[in-house]
């Protein structure tokens, strides 16, 4: 019989059977003792994703008479073992993002930040820290599976560092794509599995990199052109990636189909310069530090063919090519596109596609569109196959190249505007004019999207949306054609109902509501036995979001939709209390910056600027809360070091307008006019009763913008300036008690002045005393209970009240249902929070939102710690309430879950908290009973991972390692 060669061993590597290299099997061919017997040869397995090898020993003779079926088996048994998690893992690593966010398609920070969560396997488990990681980096998925990481392999390194680790790689190219992975070592020394591959996408990252030019239609118009370009592809395409940008708005296609579910993109910015600022209702110099334009990047190998190939794209006017309706937007130049299409071939050689004076360009059925006015649709004009090889439509005209914006091409790195939500009708019946009213229950911003519609040819389809302030059209042609649908693109309406009139036939199969709005996602669960509390922070979230567009927040969604810096400042803290905002703030905060006057430091109504928006010194200060408040909260020092210098020009700015006493107030005018515009210079804004007095809100906020210049720059390092921006808050503070305290009447006025005056602090014991007890007789008698703030103080009223032994007060407000108070908008159908206490102007305004931090971060009690900020350190200090049942708060930190969750009831109080991998937590437990105290239905003193600090106000102080705990009093 003739031997059999004996066959080498596998290994399953994705899901590929590979031979493994003979030189891989132990043994040497020669049994030790030199009898000639065949080693046992080690058969090995091995699992990508967790990079861990499964030796299979079977005798030589075995392996020689396995037949294929067997041997495939055997791989099969080895790989499914493989997927049971290796013995002792104790976490996973998850949640992997770049520069803050999932999957970036593109970004341009050199270098990419990186970062991930450690995850318990179990949730039993308690102190489980990350003490070294290894990063791994490949080109490609295929290079990352096989272990090939070409780009990066930081190997083992000691550290806990699980946020924004700098990419420490090859020098990243332009356009390319990176696939990583990461592993993580516990305490006890033990590995995890490698998480999921992960992808990002390098931008075009030097001016040169970008080969295409601005073009635009032939002829200018108020409706959105099409433009086009066909080209033939020479071979087998690899890969084609296209990096784009159309303003103000754009929808991109190849051949013929929509690519990506972007909507209203590119994010609005500061996109150029501009010569009309001098003519607005509120005139400033157009001095702006930055100009940005931003373009977005898709793969595109997919929808590529071999042969002819066509790319289109369908321009909105935006905010780039304003057409105007209620409100005179300031215009930035016409409609233009840049795009560029990387081809790479199987052979490896390359090609690129260019927007350039070949393309061409046609009207579309998209006859009007505006960001204020609405969208008007014409279906007899549309031209079905104008995106593919197929159309032989005439009306195609050459294209006419631009200047385009001045502003730098930067990668698209926020989030953009998505449908977020989609809303089947409640109701939906016929007046008796033959008009339909749908009514959605709650109010968004979006669009109908209608379906199935049956209509003559010319018939016109018109839908009013019923809001407070005027909107603009929304009209469709009908073609007669049969079943026909049709959404808007490039505007967006708000309403919660609909009068929809020219049809006849319509049922609520016909018809949806999608809210559209920055895609920020929900971060956190906030949840009570009052129903109440629960309502107020519902109709908040969706105030927001309805104010969340092309990464920005506006003051409100149907009115102005203008960035207002005022309004962001104020309720940037909610905002990151409840959803995942980190690239929406990295994004609208270098807005913020660039918007500032690179040569006196002064800071606008709104970013980017609009020559309508009002405002004063709180606006401005937005520039220095809202990168600390960012520090604070995601642990990123990058935002300080960037935004440090505007930081200290801004408060350079503000002393500008300081006055002899020490106090300040800004007398700003409007260029050529010599009196103080009234629009740039207000203290607080809408307060139920009256303002108060304008230069004490102005130093109020010279002091905390001095304050957080001062931390920022002492976790910079920045010595010289700390002392100087420390010594000016002090001054500030100081002057502010001297001039503004009543000493006869033991207080600082009414209206918020209380309010700024406990923020700052600072003042002698007695007094403290004194402006409590001013502040308690102030809200609980003279305003029977009721807030009295205008939305600059409320960020800070009830937090406050709390802190300053005012709890009830505190919570006595927060439950009102008649004027003022947040109820009191719910008892008239309010489904969004408002712009006034009396329900006047918007009644969807999400700046009285940042008086609801006090939900988290005092009825649950979760705060990040700025001495170890991103929830690195987790102060956990609730405040219960009588009759209040349960209080829970979770919230995802760029470390993981944290959580609060507090049950009260005759029998005693549980609280049961979560402190996740990477942080560490001290708990200011509301008992001082430390003998009645159990955890886990143990005695305290037993209980592992806690350790004892003492005890503070009436409380007992824990110190918790990572894991969950129910504590029991």
């Amino acid at each position: 019989m003739r031997r059999m060669s004996r066959p080498p061993p596998f290994r399953l590597q994705g899901r590929r059977l590979t031979h493994v290299p003979q030189a891989s099997m132990s043994g040497t061919g020669r049994h030790p003792r030199g009898m000639g017997m065949a080693p046992t040869p080690t058969h090995t397995c091995t699992c990508w994703q967790k990079q861990v090898t499964l030796h299979i020993h079977a005798s030589g003779n075995d392996m020689i008479y396995m037949n294929k079926g067997q041997k495939l088996r055997l791989a099969v048994m080895a790989a499914a073992m493989l997927a049971i998690p290796c013995a002792g893992q104790q976490m996973r690593v998850e949640n992997l993002r770049v520069e803050h966010m999932e999957n970036p398609p593109v970004v341009d920070a050199t270098p990419p930040r990186l970062s991930w969560t450690n995850t318990p396997r179990d949730a039993k488990a308690r102190g489980l820290r990350q003490t070294a990681f290894r990063v791994v980096v490949a080109s490609s998925l295929k290079n990352l599976k096989r272990g090939n990481y070409d780009l990066w392999d930081s190997g083992r390194r000691e550290s806990d560092t699980s946020i924004l680790v700098p990419y420490q790689g090859k020098a990243l190219e332009p356009a390319q794509d990176c696939y990583w992975m990461v592993r993580t070592w516990d305490q006890d020394g033990k590995p995890t599995a490698w998480s999921k591959p992960a992808h990002w996408g390098m931008g075009l990252l030097r001016p040169n990199d970008w080969k295409a030019r601005w073009i635009a239609p032939s002829q200018e118009g108020n409706g959105a052109p099409l433009l086009r370009k066909r080209f033939g592809t020479r071979g087998k395409v690899h890969q084609a990636k296209v990096f784009v940008c159309g303003l103000g708005y754009f929808e991109l296609y190849v051949n013929g189909q929509r690519i990506g579910d972007d909507l209203l993109v590119p994010g609005m910015t500061d996109y150029t310069e501009r010569h009309d600022l001098d003519k607005g209702p509120i005139a400033i110099e157009g001095n702006m530090a930055g100009h940005r334009v931003l373009y977005l990047a898709h793969d595109v190998t997919g929808q590529m063919r071999k042969g002819q190939n066509t790319l289109g794209v369908i321009l909105g006017n935006g905010f780039y090519s304003p057409v105007n309706l209620n409100i005179p937007l300031s215009r930035f130049g016409e409609k233009c596109l840049r795009l560029q299409l990387q081809l790479t071939y199987e052979d490896g050689t390359m090609e690129t596609v260019v927007s350039d004076g070949t393309w061409f360009t046609k009207p579309s059925a998209i006859t009007y569109n505006s960001v204020h006015g609405g969208e008007i649709y014409n279906a007899n004009l549309e031209t079905p196959l104008w995106a593919t090889t197929q159309d032989t439509s005439e009306g195609w005209h050459g294209v006419k190249c631009v200047d385009g914006p001045t502003g730098e091409m930067c990668a698209h790195t926020a989030p953009t505007d998505k449908v977020t939500e989609v809303l089947k009708p409640i109701s939906l019946h016929r007046r008796e004019d033959g008009a339909w009213v749908a009514d959605f229950g709650k109010e968004i911003a979006g669009w109908l999207h209608l379906r199935g519609l049956k209509g003559g040819k010319g018939d016109t389809l018109r839908v009013d949306y019923v809001s407070e302030s005027v909107q603009g059209n929304m009209r469709y042609v009908m073609d007669g054609s049969g079943k026909e649908e049709y959404a808007p693109r490039f505007t967006w309406f708000v309403f919660s109902k609909a009068v929809i009139s020219g049809i006849k036939e319509l049922s609520t199969k016909n018809l949806t509501a999608e809210a559209v709005n920055t895609d920020v996602a929900r971060a956190a669960d906030f949840h009570t036995t009052d129903t109440l509390f629960n309502r107020i922070n519902e109709i908040w979230q969706r105030s927001q979001l309805d104010n969340m567009h092309g990464g920005i927040a506006s003051d409100c969604p149907h009115r102005e939709r203008l960035p207002y810096t005022g309004d962001g400042q104020a309720a940037c803290q909610t905002v990151m209390c409840n959803f995942d905002a980190a690239a929406f703030y990295q994004k609208w905060i270098r807005d913020i910056r660039d918007a500032q006057n690179r040569e006196t430091g002064y800071v606008p109504n709104s970013a980017p600027w609009e020559p309508t928006a009002g405002g004063g010194v709180g606006w401005g200060a937005a520039m220095n809360t809202m990168p600390w408040e960012f520090y604070v909260q995601y642990g990123d020092r990058k935002m300080l070091e960037d935004n440090f210098p505007a930081m200290k020009r801004q408060v350079e700015y503000m002393t500008t307008w300081l006055q002899p006493d020490g106090t300040m107030k800004q007398r700003l005018c409007s260029l050529g006019d010599p009196n103080p515009n009234y629009w740039l210079c207000l203290g607080d804004w809408c307060p139920p009763y009256a303002t108060p007095l304008e230069e004490l809100v102005h130093t109020f906020f010279l002091w905390l913008c001095s304050d957080y210049t001062a931390r920022a720059a002492e976790v910079l390092g920045e010595k010289a300036d700390a002392q100087t921006f420390r010594a000016l808050a002090n001054r500030t503070r100081d002057a502010f008690h001297g001039k503004y305290y009543n000493a006869e009447a033991g207080s600082y006025g009414d209206n918020g002045c209380n309010i700024f005056a406990l923020v700052m602090g600072g003042m002698p014991e007695a007094q403290h005393k004194r402006v409590v007890e001013a502040l308690r007789k102030e809200i609980a008698e003279t305003h029977g209970g009721h807030i009295n703030t205008g939305f600059l103080a409320t960020k800070f009223f009830f937090e406050t009240l709390t802190r300053n032994g005012l709890h009830d007060i505190a919570v006595g407000a927060m439950r009102k249902e008649d004027f003022p108070s947040y109820g009191h908008w719910i008892k008239q159908g309010a489904t969004t929070t408002w712009e006034q206490w009396d329900g006047q102007n918007s009644h969807n305004h999400p700046m009285f939102g940042g008086g609801l931090t006090w939900f988290y971060r005092c009825l649950a009690g979760v705060c990040a710690d700025p001495a170890e900020p991103g929830f690195r350190h987790i102060i956990l200090r609730p405040y219960p309430v009588e009759g209040l049942g349960n209080v829970h708060y979770s919230y995802r930190t760029p470390y993981g879950t944290v959580m609060s969750d507090l049950t009260q009831a005759a029998e005693g109080s549980t609280l049961k908290v979560t402190v996740p991998v990477g942080s560490h937590a001290t708990l200011y437990l509301p008992t001082a009973q430390k003998g009645n105290i159990s955890e886990g239905g143990k005695p305290l003193r037993e209980a592992t991972g806690v350790t004892m600090k003492g005890g503070e106000d009436g409380r007992t102080v824990l110190g918790l390692q990572q894991g969950t705990y129910i504590f029991q009093y």
